[in-house]
C-alpha cells in the first residue's frame, strides 16, 4: 500500500516538472512566430478571407479537433469526463475555424471512444454537410476511422459516397500543390479508415489511410509528449513533396496508474501550449513540415495561431 501511494506522489511529480519544464520554455523563448499576430475577421469562413489563388492545399495549417464527436458521450459527470475531447458540436467546431474532423465509429455507425457511445454518424454527416451549405470557399478534411477494438460498419464506404457524394473531392497526388481556387467547387477530403474492411482504392471518391498520417504516443506527460511531436516532425518530408497530410496532436492521455483520470485537467497541461510548439517548429527549422495540428477542447486562438501560420506561408514570410 504504502508503494502505491509513493508512485502516485511520484507520478504527479513527474507532471508538476513537465509542466514547469514548457512554462519556463515559454517564458525563455516566447511563442512568437510568423502570422501570431493575424486574426481571420470571420473564422466560419477563414479560408476564403485568404488569397484562394495562393492558397495551395500543401500550404495550409490545418486546425483540427481530436475526437472530435464525443460532446455526448457517455454519461454526464459520471462517464462523460472520461471520454470527452469536445464540448461543442461538429457544425459549432466548423464554425469556430475547424478543418479537420477525427471521427470515430463501431459497427452500428454509432459514434464511440472506447466502450462508451455518443449518437449516430449520420448526426456527425448533417452537421458537416449543414457547414458546406453555409459557407462556400471552406475545404474539410473529414477523417472516419472504425474504433479499435469494434468492427467496421457493413457497407460504410457506400454510405459515405452516398451522403457526401457531391462534396467529395477525389483522391489525386497532384491536389497538394493546387490552389483551392481550382479545386473547389468540391469541399470535403474524406479519409475512410476501416479496420478488416479493404481500404479505398486509389482514385476513388474517398481517401484512404496511406493519406493521413501521424506518430501517436499514449502519455499524460506534456513535455515527453511535446518532445516526441517535434521529433517525429523533423523526421517528415517538406510540405512541398510531400504527398499525404501529416497530423501533429497538441494532447495528452488520461493513465490509469495517475490519479488524474478525467480528459479536461490532463489534457490541459499541454492545450495552452500550442503557440509554443508552433513557434519552437519555427525556430528549429521545422516551419515548412507542419500541416495539421489537432487539439483537445477547441479554442478560437488555436485556429487563429493555424490560419495566422497559413497566412504568413501565401506571404512567402516562412
Amino acid at each position: 500500500m504504502l508503494s502505491f501511494f509513493s508512485n502516485q506522489i511520484d507520478r504527479q511529480k513527474d507532471v508538476s516538472n513537465e509542466e514547469k519544464t514548457l512554462t519556463d520554455l515559454e517564458k525563455s523563448d516566447g511563442s512568437h512566430f510568423p502570422g501570431d499576430d493575424y486574426r481571420p475577421s470571420d473564422r466560419k469562413n477563414w479560408m476564403a478571407g485568404l488569397t484562394l489563388e495562393k492558397l495551395t492545399l500543401n500550404k495550409i495549417v490545418w486546425p483540427g479537433t481530436h475526437d472530435s464527436a464525443t460532446n455526448d458521450i457517455g454519461i454526464p459527470l459520471i462517464s462523460r469526463p472520461l471520454a470527452e475531447c469536445q464540448t461543442l458540436s461538429i457544425y459549432e467546431q466548423l464554425v469556430l475555424g475547424t478543418r479537420v474532423l477525427d471521427i470515430r465509429v463501431q459497427e452500428d455507425r454509432q459514434i464511440c471512444h472506447g466502450i462508451l457511445t455518443s449518437y449516430d454518424v449520420d448526426v456527425v454527416i448533417d452537421d458537416v454537410i449543414r457547414f458546406l451549405s453555409e459557407t462556400h470557399s471552406e475545404i474539410v478534411i473529414l477523417e472516419i476511422r472504425t474504433e479499435f477494438g469494434h468492427k467496421d460498419p457493413p457497407e460504410f464506404e457506400t454510405y459515405l459516397a452516398d451522403k457526401l457524394g457531391q462534396f467529395l473531392i477525389h483522391q489525386d497526388d497532384n491536389l497538394f500543390n493546387k490552389p483551392v481556387s481550382e479545386i473547389l467547387p468540391k469541399r470535403v477530403i474524406c479519409i475512410w479508415k476501416p479496420r478488416e474492411s479493404p481500404k479505398p482504392s486509389r482514385g476513388g471518391l474517398l481517401w484512404n489511410s496511406d493519406y493521413l498520417k501521424d506518430n501517436w504516443i499514449d502519455t499524460d506527460l506534456p513535455w515527453t509528449k511535446f518532445q516526441s511531436n517535434l521529433k517525429h516532425l523533423s523526421e517528415q518530408q517538406p510540405i512541398s513533396s510531400r504527398k499525404f497530410f501529416y497530423r501533429v496532436e497538441n494532447t495528452v492521455t488520461p493513465q490509469a496508474d495517475n490519479p488524474v483520470v478525467w480528459v479536461k485537467p490532463v489534457t490541459d497541461r499541454i492545450r495552452k501550449h500550442a503557440r509554443l510548439f508552433i513557434s519552437q517548429c519555427i525556430s528549429k527549422g521545422y516551419g515548412d513540415k507542419l500541416q495539421i495540428l489537432s487539439t483537445d477542447f477547441i479554442e478560437g486562438d488555436f485556429v487563429d495561431a493555424c490560419v495566422g501560420l497559413t497566412h504568413a506561408r501565401i506571404e512567402g514570410k516562412i
